[in-house]
Parts: C-alpha cells; sequence; structure tokens
C-alpha cells in the first residue's frame, strides 16, 4: 500500500484537504461505518490487537466542530480516498 501525499485546494469559501492511498480499499458493506465510533472492519481485532475504532471517528466530530465535513469514497482493490471540507 502506498499513501500518496495530502492534497489540498481552496474552493470558494472552503479548503478541501484530500488523502489517498493504494492499499485493498474498503468494501462497499463497510464504507458506511468507516468513521462510526468503535466500528472495526475486522472483526477480530481488539483493543489489544488494532485500536480501539476511534480515530476515524475523533476526526469527523472534531471536523463537524469547526463547520466542516469529513467523508471516505474508495473502490476494493484500487484506493481510498478521504476529504476534509473546512470553511475558511
Amino acid at each position: 500500500m502506498a499513501v500518496s501525499p495530502p492534497r489540498s485546494r481552496r474552493t470558494g469559501n472552503t479548503i478541501l484537504i484530500q488523502v489517498s492511498d493504494t492499499g485493498s480499499g474498503i468494501g462497499p458493506e463497510d464504507l458506511p461505518h468507516v468513521l462510526d465510533r468503535f466500528w472495526r472492519a475486522e472483526k477480530s481485532r481488539n483493543r489489544h490487537t488494532g485500536g480501539s475504532g476511534l480515530g476515524l471517528s475523533i476526526a469527523r466530530q472534531l471536523t463537524e466542530a469547526h463547520g466542516g465535513i469529513l467523508s471516505v469514497a474508495s473502490a476494493p482493490g484500487t484506493e481510498t480516498v478521504f476529504t476534509l471540507r473546512l470553511p475558511l
């Protein structure tokens, strides 16, 4: 998996930041839950073997607290793109 450097640009009164990778992608059945609190795609993981499942949820909450939006798009086997939109 390769992670691309973050890309950013201004669109009107919004800053758009995108981070993408070329990993295995996120399945369509998992995509709606990626930003949920305590959610993990791999059910065999727990706090001792794979984190708490809070990182992306915290990122989403911080983004929303600043009036922004955090979203994710993925094509399995191709790439995953996280997009952060924040008002200027």
